[in-house]
């Protein structure tokens, strides 16, 4: 059961209205269904957009940031929690921590980043939480090509590329997370791949 997922997105709100009216459904059907959300801490971009859907709503809404970004990303005050910690590496530790599955929605170098660590420590058996990408407009096309590329030339397994859970409605994705059941995986590489 899902009680709190972790969305991942950029600081700034990019080029199309699309992007911000898909962090605000996203917000809003989690808030609506009970579902808390763990994200950023910031009350700027996508970020803020989610924020807002989620308190409009009545919902739960947890920030995590770091204390160097505290100014930059501009905290937003009217979180349920808001958790200051001292690196990136504990930013991404407490949000995984807190999360029962993750969500990364358009955004640049950090929710790239975030997204691809949490999809590393599922390949790796470090956790079994569903990670979904909400497609918003073809933006993640090519990091999804890229994953299929890495299918095709031997560097990811198909079982592997089967942990990334991508839908272009929050809808969708949130009833794909629901009903995730973790590939089985026995050994995360061969012996006769090294």
């Amino acid at each position: 059961m899902i009680k709190r997922v972790c969305v991942f997105c950029g600081s700034r709100k990019g080029k199309r209205l699309a992007y911000e009216e898909a962090a605000k459904r996203m917000g809003t059907v989690l808030a609506k269904r009970g579902i808390g959300v763990v994200y950023g801490g910031g009350s700027v971009g996508l970020m803020g957009v989610v924020a807002d859907s989620v308190i409009s709503e009545g919902g739960e809404i947890i920030g995590v940031i770091p204390k160097a970004l505290v100014a930059r990303e501009v905290v937003h005050t009217g979180l349920t929690d808001l958790h200051i910690v001292g690196s990136m590496h504990e930013r991404k530790a407490l949000m995984s921590r807190l999360s029962d599955a993750f969500i990364a929605l358009p955004g640049g170098f950090g929710t790239l980043e975030e997204f691809c660590e949490v999809l590393t420590w599922a390949q790796l058996g470090l956790h079994k939480k569903p990670c979904g990408i909400l497609n918003v407009e073809g933006f993640y096309d090519p990091l999804l090509l890229l994953f299929n590329r890495a299918v095709e030339e031997g560097f990811v397994s198909p079982e592997h590329r089967m942990l990334v859970l991508v839908e272009t409605e929050p809808e969708r994705l949130l009833e794909l997370l629901e009903t995730y059941t973790p590939p089985f995986i026995e050994r995360y590489i061969e012996r006769n791949d090294i």
